[in-house]
């Protein structure tokens, strides 16, 4: 796992269960506390990649409060970690633009040779690895995925390249019964799932749905990293046929735009989205709808993970 902004959210909220799970009206924030038996404060963390020198070589619990994570914390006193965060393969990780902005807001590569990843996998007994690189990271996702091929170790790809939703990828993972999840996270409550909700709701009402945008700012390294358009080909994809699905017949492409919009350093981990919907109701009259969306970003999807997380665990326990 990268050790970034959801990997904090994801260990604040297994400490806070951890706490406080016992007490049904203290179970916020999963969909699921109970999944399969298996509870959010069973995850433990066995080994962590990252490539930021601030992280790299330091205690997992110390490098999660590290810049460049600037994720809300509810939850100061997290337990010593045995993991020492280890050094990934940079490989297409990091963009370009990156290095123009300064070291709190952006990563600082450290200057170590990578560690052999599938070797600390093996050794440290890791069952499961969670994937949280940036958007764009095609050829570091892809050696990822390869390293849990060879392992055996089960992959949950929270970003948008497509390894789980490519049959050729897929058949691998299955030929070896090695449980896969993802392409891609949707947030508990997020833009797009919203998007989908009201697009579904529209069309089960019977108006006509003729345009609709979905825009996005926030001000953490994912947003700064999406700055280069060139790295959203496969993050729009994802969104936009997210959207498309809910549908009868999709929209044309002139008429759908869903996408991040903008970095705003001062929001931190607040994403917002703006949303709007046009269509024709009853005899063709119009129906706008407009919506304004705030949320913390990576909690959102670090419940949604710790889901996906005892998912695959169960998948790996049926030999699925």
């Amino acid at each position: 796992m990268g050790v970034g902004n959801c990997a904090a959210s994801l260990i604040q909220g297994i400490e806070y269960y951890r706490k406080n799970g016992k007490a049904k009206e203290e179970n916020l924030g999963v969909m699921n506390y109970d999944l399969g038996g298996y509870l959010p404060e069973d995850i433990e963390v066995a080994a962590a990649f990252d490539i930021d020198k601030r992280k790299v070589g330091e205690r997992f619990d110390v490098a999660l409060n590290a810049k460049p994570n600037c994720v809300m914390v509810l939850h100061n006193h997290l337990p010593k970690s045995k993991v020492t965060v280890q050094m990934g393969p940079v490989l297409d990780g990091v963009s370009e633009h990156m290095a123009e902005y300064p070291p709190e807001r952006t990563f600082i590569v450290a200057n170590k040779k990578p560690v052999n990843v599938e070797q600390v996998l093996r050794d440290s007994g890791s069952e499961i690895l969670l994937n949280y690189l940036p958007v764009g990271s095609e050829e570091a996702t892809q050696f990822y995925a390869e390293a849990c091929l060879k392992t055996g170790v089960g992959f949950i790809n929270c970003i948008p390249v497509f390894i789980i939703s490519d049959p050729k990828w897929a058949k691998r993972f299955e030929d070896k019964h090695i449980p896969c999840v993802g392409d891609d996270i949707k947030a508990q409550i997020g833009a797009t799932i919203t998007h989908r909700t009201l697009a579904k709701l529209f069309e089960d009402r019977g108006v006509k749905i003729d345009r609709t945008y979905q825009l996005n700012t926030g001000g953490n390294t994912d947003f700064l990293n999406m700055l280069n358009r060139d790295r959203l080909k496969s993050k729009k994809i994802s969104k936009t046929a997210a959207v498309q699905s809910q549908l009868d017949v999709p929209l044309e492409e002139d008429n759908i735009h869903i996408g991040p919009s903008d970095y705003v350093p001062w929001q931190n981990d607040n994403k917002v989205c703006y949303l709007r919907i046009e269509g024709r109701g009853f005899a063709g009259f119009p129906v706008t709808l407009e919506c304004r969306l705030s949320v913390e970003d990576s909690p959102n999807s670090a419940g949604v993970a710790i889901d996906a997380i005892r998912c695959c665990r169960l998948a790996r326990d049926r030999n699925i």
